[in-house]
């Protein structure tokens, strides 16, 4: 018996009991292109009792991804509750935080006919007409899910942004100086505490099905928590979400547009310098998940190209932030010459310097997974997937390999170069390393608003772009497809 068919009975007796239902088969089990925390399958659900079949998507904790904010029983609740405030969500029909039953905590819930794939959301004449109101749809599913009582939200937490950065960054112990000014930034400009709401905490494109028609479904619950609303209208202007675009909510429309959608919706009032904060803590926040996602390869406890490729996008969101935060340099041909200044003090986040890094990667300019592992990483992946399939999921992946093995083309051709003049900033500076570096920026001993310091971050930035990813420095109309 294979996995899938091993799956699919297990997942049978389950809904026979859950459901209390007798004669249920599961049929058809595909393994379907999933996000990085989960894997999702479409199965048909056939009662051969009553007759009838249910189409269905059982979604079930990818290995080694670390547990969302909220449980899968905790969320089916929320989506529940949801559901009936008028936001737009998939049917649930079950869920279970018992890892025994088919090999990881999932949810099975209705099919909804759609699209997902944002790029296609994005071009596809399809959705014309859906574009012309996705912006609208937005803010009006955001309103319904802030509205949501506490009663209905029992499962979830209040969550303090930056201290939760900052402690995932030590844990990772991957220190990056631009994360650094990033923190300093947001914690010199909070805006103010505001009475917590439901949170979705991933809303974007990748996570909505949408049909010719608009938004059909609001997906992937598994970071909803307790906070200030307007992080989810931050979170979906971050330029990762944009998928190319050079509209800056989610490719599709404008500030004023969502804001207005969004007040119309909630009959809040929106303060734009608030939700750019959240568009900066947003950007910090996928540059960190970028490295969790790669940590959970590298480790091991998910072999994946897509994660280990995950791992070189860090620089595209250090990119963004040090732009969003004024500290992008209007030239980029060399370090200013003077020296960094000395900072007082900082507060006693500050003062809690980063985790020290993994031996050795101090000073390596282009972050954790390296030009050996990623080759190392698409072998697997052709060895374990293309030799068996030739569609859906592995095409998705076989994409992916082509644009990691273009990355460690460049890599390989810029030679040492790149990590001499890192090497070299960083001496200029004082430090021996990114680990040491951070751990100044943080505790205050270099002054985070120093040009010299802004301007050495910068070219470090730049140099792993033009490697990841040179593409991101173009213009829209300029970037290959």
């Amino acid at each position: 018996m294979g996995e899938h068919d091993d799956i699919a009975d297990r997942l049978a007796t389950f809904l026979e009991s859950d459901l209390v239902r007798e004669g249920l088969e599961v049929r058809d089990l595909r393994r379907l292109s999933g996000g990085a925390s989960r894997e999702t399958w479409s199965f048909d659900l056939l009662d051969a009792v009553h007759g009838g079949t249910e189409r269905l998507i059982l979604q079930r904790i990818r290995a080694g991804a670390l547990g969302g904010a909220v449980s899968m029983v905790g969320e089916s609740g929320l989506l529940q509750a949801a559901g009936a405030a008028g936001v737009p969500v998939a049917p649930v029909l079950a869920a279970s935080d018992d890892g025994a039953v088919v090999g990881a905590p999932f949810l099975v819930m209705g099919r909804v006919e759609g699209e997902t794939i944002a790029r296609r959301i994005l071009r596809d004449d399809e959705f014309a007409g859906a574009r012309r109101r996705l912006v609208r749809d937005c803010g009006e599913a955001l309103a319904a899910i802030h509205s949501l009582p506490a009663h209905d939200a029992r499962y979830l937490q209040v969550q303090e942004p930056i201290s939760q950065l900052t402690g995932l960054l030590d844990l990772l112990g991957q220190p990056r100086p631009a994360f650094e000014l990033g923190l300093r930034w947001l914690d010199e400009h909070r805006p103010p505490e505001v009475e917590p709401s439901v949170v979705h905490g991933d809303f974007r494109l990748g996570n909505f099905m949408v049909d010719e028609h608009g938004l059909r479904a609001v997906l992937d619950w598994e970071l909803a928590h307790l906070g200030d609303p307007i992080e989810d209208l931050g979170w979906l202007c971050v330029r990762a979400w944009r998928f190319g675009s050079d509209l800056p909510v989610a490719g599709l429309g404008s500030y004023a547009e969502l804001i207005d959608a969004y007040s119309s919706a909630s009959g809040m009032v929106v303060d734009p310098d608030v939700m750019r904060w959240w568009e900066v803590l947003g950007t910090l926040r996928w540059g960190v998940i970028c490295i969790m996602q790669a940590s959970s390869h590298l480790s091991g406890a998910s072999r994946s190209v897509e994660l280990a490729a995950i791992g070189r996008r860090v620089c595209e969101n250090e990119y963004d932030l040090l732009g969003l935060i004024g500290a992008r340099p209007q030239t980029v041909d060399s370090a200013p010459e003077a020296a960094p200044t000395q900072a007082a003090p900082g507060t006693e986040r500050d003062r809690a310097g980063p985790a020290q890094a993994v031996a050795g990667s101090g000073a390596d300019l282009y972050g954790a997974s390296s030009a050996v592992e990623l080759v190392t990483a698409v072998r697997e992946f052709l060895e374990g997937d293309v030799m068996g399939a030739t569609q859906g999921r592995v095409q998705f992946h076989a994409r992916v390999a082509g644009k990691v093995l273009a990355t460690v083309e460049r890599e390989l051709a810029a030679g040492p170069g790149p990590r001499i003049a890192h090497a070299a900033r960083l001496a200029a500076l004082g430090v021996a390393d990114d680990t040491e570096l951070a751990a100044a920026i943080r505790s205050g001993r270099v002054d985070a608003g120093s040009d010299h310091i802004r301007h050495s971050v910068w070219l470090d930035v730049l140099a792993q772009l033009q490697v990841a990813n040179p593409a991101y420095l173009l213009p829209v109309d300029r970037r290959p497809d």
